[in-house]
């Protein structure tokens, strides 16, 4: 099994639900969104289109970030999924050089939300059990994965723009997506072997 998630961007309306509730599910600190929604516009007045870009990390089949890291922290985790062991992470960000997306995240000292303020009770409850001086980044919700959940990201999208599935499955609805729908990735010719999928708009 090779899990995988395919984004039609033909379905997304840039609603930011993905990025909040995953900032919600991980509590993640001031600034580190590990699913991120990227606007642009095309066009000239009157004919003009906002274009929108889901981007989490990709979960390469050849990671540069693992091949990079000097203590294995980053590593090839269950069914594909890249993550990081941040007992073994030293914090020197070799991985954040390598990654060809930009996906990852360097936790350093704690910044409150509102400074000056102390922390808020969300922060006490979620952000503050996050380490310092260690790298973060999506890891497609493994805990809610182990509970027979969908990542947040996708269980919260509210035009259902994104599947999640067993890409080595040539059954699965995320295979059938890519196929059918000519299914891509983004920066082939860094060879990283993606398996995050967007379906062309």
């Amino acid at each position: 099994m090779r899990l995988g998630m395919v984004i039609d961007l033909r379905r997304c309306i840039g609603c930011y639900g993905c990025q909040l509730s995953c900032k919600a599910e991980h509590g993640t600190p001031p600034g580190v969104f590990f699913a991120r929604v990227l606007k642009s516009e095309e066009g000239r007045y009157p004919t003009v289109r906002h274009l929108f870009l889901p981007v989490l990390c990709n979960h390469c089949d050849d990671a540069p970030c693992v091949e990079v890291c000097p203590t294995e922290a980053s590593h090839y985790a269950e069914h594909g999924i890249v993550d990081i062991d941040q007992d073994k992470c030293v914090g020197c960000r070799a991985c954040m050089m390598a990654c060809p997306y930009g996906n990852r995240y360097f936790n350093g000292e704690r910044r409150d939300y509102y400074p000056g303020a102390g922390p808020t009770v969300y922060e006490t409850a979620r952000t503050l059990r996050h380490p310092e001086g260690v790298v973060m980044k999506c890891n497609f919700c493994r805990d809610r994965l182990a509970e027979g959940k969908l990542p947040a990201c996708v269980a919260n999208c509210a035009s259902t723009a994104r599947y999640f599935g067993d890409l080595d499955d040539p059954n699965s609805q995320v295979s059938t997506l890519i196929k059918e729908r000519g299914g891509f990735t983004l920066h082939p010719e860094a060879g990283t072997g993606p398996n995050v999928y967007y379906l062309p708009p």
